[in-house]
């Protein structure tokens, strides 16, 4: 019996060790079918879509361009996303330390993958059943998600993901440095709220740079890094501090910060004080860098080197280093200068148009012809303009498209869907309608070259469609939403010059509110160093949030600031000098005379419309800005092309200046930037240096790709260009230091057109030219009279200020002591007015040969061509007036 139970016991021990080697061995094949699936999967993923070696080499991510000043100084940056790259050198130790306590205490000893760490998780999470167990993906890991695997997958799809980062982590590792790889991570991070890694998010959140990050700072932003959204300081701040807390309760365990410093920080408040959401127009001179966009888009496209991949390079994504002129101190003294006199200047204005509205106002005339009909004055034409530029600015806002959009775009859509997808622009259904009530308009317009006959059908195609009844419906449903809509006074934020922020919120209706953005005078100013070209400051408004578009490109009539020009063509071509006299009297351009080709008589007139009979001399003439002296140089010179040859040396573009005698008065529209640009020649000895705004662009690697080229042509003879400095000194009462408390030597001349609606200063020194423009964004809106609307009112003082606070400024890029050059030996044209007249005798022979030059009667009447109906007929008060306020702008 007891054999029997002994035999049992056997048998079953056997059973029981043969089981349990059957399952060792099965445990092994087992793992041995793990390492080896492991193996293949990882060796598959290996081979599958991973990071090439290259683009580990260069991984991809959209780095903003940079604006460096002169000084080479970041002044602006051009972005999708608002990052620019550092260093591991840039970081602040506070947030090193930070980042290693919090995200991965042993960066420095794994290399991609921590071991410890994934041990940990694994037994907490399977074993334990701890769910909360923490996670074990390090630095490297997380840099290797943002870069190639994205947005994070669910289930197996982030197990393959998971396994994926691993690889990826272990070739960053082989790669690049611990702390290379530290300067990536946070690089690439997204910090929220336009915070593209640790650069500008020091920036937006502290204003700071990461060098100079605090502990309590630093310990922030490492703790927004595991949920940027739900540890948003401006949304959630106590999510966020207790998310600090914990950062910084890591840093003492760590041994990084002691206990004391830990209780002291972890009590300090959430400061978001210092927050600023950046933009592209953030920062200086931001005119000129909405220009220099564009111009930069140009200059990829055509003119610099391109990318590896044959492709432009792109401003907002390919980190490039745009590297300009524009000089800090001088642009922030131009802005300062402008600011200062556009604020008193529109106090004038609100003053002068009070209980007014220069939108209806209607001038009264002062002339009238034999038949009583006026000869001047506003038109009923002029108020049909108005009208139609309020309409365009009201249905072409934001608001009137939001109801186009909901009211009278499906019904578009419809219509675009069966006729060849035609998009219905606002002017094709007036186009229409007009046909509707007035049979023939259609026809009129093809007759007229108004537009083709393609157009032309696809209208009365529309017509005759079963649709069109329902377009004229939506039609008038939209028009009248949008006039109630546009009278309704809301709640708005509109620009004013009442306090720092230059905005205020108000009620007011959108129709008043276009209107009263249209009444602010605006400006254009532009500084140029005349030897280099370099553009130094460049102000293109008022104020770019609300108001941008660009008065340094944009053209408006020069008026007398062309009649330098004009003067120098006629010391040239005649080799007279500038104390040549001139009868102050009417002087007449006939038809057919010289080669000037008229049709009409052409006898232009003062400002004022008087002539004083008196003799000027041609520095006279310059000074008072008298018409009947530029008016006859222009005669004497019988040909527009000598001043058009002298245009084209002095960079103006042949199709800006009409080929009439008219731009004697200047009756051209032409640029800031095309006037500073001339003015150059006088201040550089003759010699025209073209404006210029980059020095060159580098890729994100410093490899330059583009560099500026300066152009300079002779343009005046050294000789004749000193007579028209001394000319030009002597509209500012000879320039000399001293000149209202001005060390420089400085010359200029002022500039107003027709009705007072451009005011114009040119200014030069030896080392800066300085070109202002003046005016209202519509023609009406303008000052009224003399007094109020010339050029040294308007324009003149921006350079006055400038002057007298970059002269004041020892920082400041500037020569006082500079002079205009001398031409060495005789200049072949006397100066000398005393010793001119001593030598011709009293008088001037080119008059006793030339009797009759004049016209014989004081004649009020102007008989023009055409072609010549906007001359210039301001600014020609004395300047011995206009340089009173001159002074009284210093004071």
């Amino acid at each position: 019996m007891d054999n029997m139970e002994n035999l049992s016991r056997r048998e079953i021990q056997q059973k029981r060790s043969s089981t349990y080697r059957n399952i060792v061995r099965l445990l092994w094949v087992l793992t041995v079918l793990g390492i080896v699936g492991v193996a293949v999967l990882f060796y598959m993923l290996s081979k599958s879509n991973l990071p090439s070696f290259e683009e580990l080499e260069n991984p991809k991510y959209d780095q903003a361009s940079q604006v460096f000043a002169a000084d080479n100084t970041v002044f602006g940056r051009y972005y999708v996303e608002n990052r620019v790259p550092i260093t591991y050198d840039e970081l602040s130790p506070n947030l090193v330390k930070a980042l290693l306590a919090t995200e991965d205490e042993r960066f420095h000893e794994h290399s991609g993958i921590d071991g410890e760490a994934l041990g940990r998780v694994l037994t907490k999470t399977f074993l334990l059943q701890n769910r909360s167990a923490g996670g074990a993906s390090t630095i490297t890991q997380q840099l290797a998600k943002l870069l190639f695997t994205g947005t994070p997958a669910s289930g197996f799809e982030r197990a393959v993901q998971k396994l994926k980062e691993w690889i990826i982590a272990v070739r960053l590792e082989r790669k690049y440095t611990k702390e290379e790889i530290i300067a990536m991570y946070l690089n690439k991070f997204n910090f929220i709220n336009g915070a593209y890694g640790i650069r500008a998010a020091s920036e937006i959140y502290f204003g700071t740079t990461p060098d100079k990050l605090k502990q309590e700072e630093a310990a922030l932003l490492v703790g927004m890094l595991k949920n940027p959204s739900l540890y948003n300081p401006l949304r959630r701040p106590e999510k966020t501090m207790k998310r600090r807390e914990v950062v910084l309760k890591q840093m003492v365990k760590n041994d990084l910060i002691t206990q004391t410093e830990y209780d002291s920080l972890r009590v300090l408040d959430l400061d978001m004080t210092r927050f600023e959401r950046k933009t592209h127009t953030d920062g200086l001179a931001p005119y000129f860098r909405m220009v220099l966009g564009e111009e930069l888009k140009k200059i990829l496209r055509s003119e610099a080197e391109k990318r590896s991949d044959g492709k432009p390079y792109d401003i907002y994504r390919d980190g490039l280093k745009i590297f300009t002129t524009i000089d800090p101190i001088i642009q922030g003294h131009l802005e300062a200068s402008v600011g200062k006199h556009m604020k008193k200047l529109q106090t004038k204005f609100w003053k002068h148009w009070k209980n007014e509205d220069a939108w209806t106002y209607r001038e009264p005339p002062t002339e009238f012809d034999i038949n009583g009909l006026p000869l001047d004055g506003t038109t009923e034409e002029e108020i049909i303009i108005r009208n139609k530029v309020l309409k365009n600015l009201k249905f072409g806002s934001d608001r009137a498209k939001y109801y186009r959009s909901k009211l009278l775009q499906p019904t578009i859509n419809d219509i675009k869907s069966d006729i060849d997808n035609f998009e219905l622009r606002n002017v094709d259904i007036e186009r229409m309608l007009a046909e509707e009530k007035s049979d023939g308009t259609i026809t009129k317009l093809v007759k007229d070259k108004m537009i083709g006959s393609k157009l032309a059908a696809k209208y009365r195609t529309v017509m005759k469609g079963e649709k069109w009844t329902a377009l004229q419906d939506a039609w008038e449903n939209y028009n009248a939403t949008v006039e109630k809509a546009f009278k309704k006074p809301v709640k708005m934020r509109v620009f004013t010059y009442e306090n720092e922020a230059m905005e205020k919120d108000t009620v007011l209706s959108p129709i008043d509110s276009i209107k009263y953005h249209r009444s602010f005078l605006q400006v254009g100013s532009l500084a140029v160093d005349p030897v280099t070209g370099y553009i130094k400051a460049w102000v293109g408004g008022i104020n770019h949030k609300y108001f941008q578009f660009d008065h340094v490109t944009s053209d408006r009539q020069v008026g007398s600031t062309f009649k330098p020009f004009i003067y120098s063509t006629a010391i040239s071509q005649v080799n007279i000098s500038p104390c040549f006299e001139v009868d102050d009297i009417p002087y007449t351009i006939h038809q057919g005379e010289g080669n000037f080709t008229l049709l009409k008589d052409w006898t232009p007139k003062n400002a004022n419309g008087e002539y004083s009979g008196e003799r000027f001399t041609l520095f006279k003439g310059l000074q008072w800005s008298k018409n009947t002296v530029s008016v006859y140089l222009m005669k004497l010179l019988g040909d527009v092309s000598p001043v058009l040859d002298l245009a084209k040396n002095l960079g103006f573009a042949s199709k800006k200046i009409p080929p009439q005698p008219s731009i004697c008065l200047g009756s051209a529209d032409l640029s800031v930037m095309d006037m500073t640009g001339a003015y150059t020649a006088f201040a550089n000895n003759g010699l025209y240096n073209k404006p210029i705004f980059i020095r060159s662009i580098q890729d994100k690697y410093g490899r330059e790709i583009y560099k500026g080229i300066r152009e300079d042509l002779p343009a005046i003879e050294p000789n004749v260009n000193y007579v028209m400095v001394q000319m030009l000194k002597n509209v500012m009462n000879q320039g000399l230091p001293g000149f209202y408390g001005l060390k420089s030597e400085m010359g200029g001349k002022t500039g107003t057109t027709n009705d007072y609606v451009d005011g114009w200063f040119m200014g030069l020194t030896p080392d800066l030219v300085v070109g202002t423009w003046v005016g209202g964004e519509d023609r009406w809106s303008r000052f009224r009279t003399l007094n109020l609307g010339i050029g040294a009112k308007m324009a003149r003082p921006v350079f006055a200020n400038f002057m007298q606070s970059i002269e004041k400024d020892s920082t400041a890029d500037y020569n006082i002591k500079a002079r205009f050059k001398i031409p060495p030996g005789d200049i072949g044209i006397e100066i000398d007015c005393e010793l001119y007249q001593q030598e011709r005798g009293g008088s001037d022979d080119w008059d006793d040969e030339n009797e009759g030059f004049g016209d014989d009667q004081f004649n009020d009447e102007i008989i023009q061509d055409s072609t010549l109906q906007n001359i210039e007929s301001g600014g020609q008060t004395t300047e011995d007036e206009e340089d009173e306020d001159f002074g009284e702008e210093f004071n």
